[in-house]
């Protein structure tokens, strides 16, 4: 578990900026999408401090709205254009590792 930890902390961040620039999304719905993307162990204790770190570096920003079910009003995050920037360098680093670290892990030793 701490190895997957350690793996998602490095790439979370991304996966926050991709769920957001498919749809403004608030704090709980991004819990959500992160679960049904196949994540479910990503904690709103871990969510809520990379959305303000985020906010911080002017990737994202957030409005109040209402509630589409009646409730209080939701803080909704929206990417920025150098969300959009930040999303597209991330999405280009994560192709260019993401091939040849998958090539060396397999347990072919003929692959490295």
């Amino acid at each position: 578990m701490a190895i997957r930890s350690q793996l998602l902390k490095g790439v979370l961040p991304a996966c926050i900026l991709a769920v957001i620039d498919s749809q403004p999304v608030y704090g709980y719905e991004l819990a959500q999408k992160l679960e049904e993307s196949g994540l479910p162990e990503i904690s709103d204790g871990t969510i809520y401090p990379i959305l303000l770190r985020l906010q911080k570096q002017k990737l994202v920003y957030s409005e109040m709205r209402p509630s589409e079910s009646g409730g209080p009003k939701r803080k909704y995050y929206f990417l920025t254009a150098e969300g959009k920037d930040e999303l597209w360098q991330m999405r280009a680093e994560w192709g260019a590792i993401a091939s040849p670290v998958s090539t060396m892990l397999k347990e072919d030793p003929s692959n490295v």
